[in-house]
This record gives C-alpha cells, sequence and structure tokens, in this order.
C-alpha cells in the first residue's frame, strides 16, 4: 500500500522511503507519518543512522498542490498545516541520528528543503533540484536552503524556479556524490553502515550538536565542542575506541543511550 515506509537493511540503519505514486508529493497523512517515524527513531537504541530516500523515479515533488489549494481556503485548516510542515522540517533538522538522503530523481520545492536538513546527499545523476513554488503563487524555503546552498544561486532558484542539475549542485559542494541511480540507495546504505560502526554515544552527541553550534558565535560553539568531548573521552565508548586503536582491532562499543549535549550556557 502506497505511503511511507519504514525498514532495517542494514544493522543500526533505518530506512525511510517515500512511496506515493506518482511523484512523491507530500500530503498532511505523509508528513505526520514521517514526522511520527523520525520521533520513533529518536528513542530506537537499535538505530544509529537513517537513510532517506523514495520509491519511483522522482525523489519528491514537494508539497501536494492540490491539497494546499484546498486549505487555503480556510485560515485553520492553514494554520495547523503549516505548523505540521515546520515540524517535518525539525524533525530531520534536530535528529539525533545522522540522515543520509538518497536522492533517486527530481527533488522540488519542499522535496528539496528536507534535504537541506539532512546530513549529506547522494544524487542520481539524471536527479534536478529546483524550487517551483513561484510558479503556483507561493514560496519558502530560504531559511534552511542558505545554509547549504551559495546565497545567489539559492535566490535564482526561488525566483525563477529554474531546475538545477545534479552534477551542478555536485561542483557547488551541496551535493555529496552523484552516481548512476541503481547505485545511489547502495552507496547511502554503505556510508550509513559505516557512521554505525561508530561510537553510538560519539556519533549522537555530535549529531545533536550541530544545530547549537550553528546557531553560536565561534567562541561559545567552541567551549561547547571542548565540553562535549571532554565527556565523550571520559565516556565507556571513548575508553573502548582508544583501547582498540591501541590494540588494533574493532571496537566494541556498548551504544549507550546519549541525551543531549551540554548548553552553551553552562560552565560559564
Amino acid at each position: 500500500m502506497p505511503g511511507v515506509t519504514l525498514e532495517m537493511l542494514r544493522p543500526h540503519v533505518a530506512v525511510i522511503t517515500l512511496d506515493l505514486p506518482p511523484v512523491n508529493a507530500l500530503n498532511q497523512r505523509a508528513r505526520r507519518t514521517i514526522v511520527d517515524i523520525m520521533d520513533e527513531l529518536q528513542e530506537r537504541d537499535d538505530v544509529r543512522a537513517i537513510v532517506l530516500t523514495a520509491a519511483g523515479n522522482v525523489f519528491c515533488a514537494g508539497a501536494d498542490i492540490k491539497e494546499k489549494a484546498a486549505l487555503n481556503e480556510t485560515g485553520a485548516s492553514m494554520l495547523a498545516a503549516n505548523r505540521l510542515t515546520r515540524d517535518l522540517f525539525l524533525a530531520f533538522f534536530e535528529s539525533r541520528k545522522p540522515i543520509i538522503a538518497a536522492v533517486n530523481g527530481a527533488a522540488l520545492g519542499a522535496g528539496m528543503v528536507l534535504l537541506s536538513c539532512c546530513d549529506t546527499i547522494i544524487s542520481a545523476e539524471e536527479a534536478v533540484y529546483a524550487m517551483p513554488e513561484i510558479d503556483v503563487g507561493q514560496g519558502g524555503g530560504a531559511s534552511y536552503l542558505q545554509r547549504i546552498m551559495p546565497v545567489m544561486l539559492m535566490r535564482r532558484m526561488m525566483l525563477t524556479g529554474e531546475r538545477v542539475p545534479a552534477a551542478e549542485l555536485h561542483r557547488l559542494g551541496v551535493v555529496d556524490r552523484v552516481l548512476p541511480r541503481a547505485d545511489v540507495r547502495p552507496a547511502a546504505l554503505d556510508l550509513a553502515a559505516t557512521i554505525a560502526a561508530k561510537s553510538p554515544t560519539a556519533v549522537l552527541t555530535i549529531r545533536d550538536s550541530f544545530a547549537t553550534v550553528e546557531a553560536l558565535d565561534i567562541f561559545n560553539a567552541f567551549r561547547l565542542e571542548q565540553r562535549y568531548t571532554t565527556e565523550l573521552g571520559a565516556s565507556a565508548d571513548g575508553h573502548e575506541a582508544r583501547r582498540a586503536f591501541i590494540e588494533k582491532r574493532p571496537p566494541q562499543f556498548q551504544g549507550s543511550r546519549f541525551t543531549h549535549p551540554p548548553s552553551s550556557e553552562e560552565g560559564h
């Protein structure tokens, strides 16, 4: 049945697949399902990395325009829809588990914004990227896109709706790798498995710190990083990582749960 699926295809790697034919447009039901899945994955100790991908030849065509047009007729419904959209992006942006996007085809509008909330993008060669909301009298997304894109290109894309090929975004460092479509998902799974083999405590701590560090000035950001790396070094996983390195053997991590990195205000 079409929808959003969750699978474990590698040890400690969860795969979220958009399966919303014909073009994986996001309606309210799909957004709510994805938010619920992401909330679940944050609490699962057996999940250490996440892959986001899609079925078919389109990664995500953005919002369901027909549904959005209907919602625009009633202010109350639109308020709830906007809140759900914010929750969707924040579920990825604030994730404690690293997210690798495996982009099998076109990523448009909200689909492209969702990618900007992931940690890295592996793209099919034929994929294109665009912000076409202006063509249906809408807009938005610069707040997230400006974090990963050259500002002038982002502005041009939002003002024109033009489609940019994966190769160009790879040249600019927005997309990490460009591969034949058949190789995209396996490459994303391999990368997720590599991350999942690292210290779970360290991965959770580092990923959880990104949004906070990004919002701080360099002085307070690095103080935060020094504090959490000191705590990581003293943890059971930290001791095991060093022992394994010295003894030239694979580490055996305990997979201890971590809550949140220390506040930037602590220790001042």
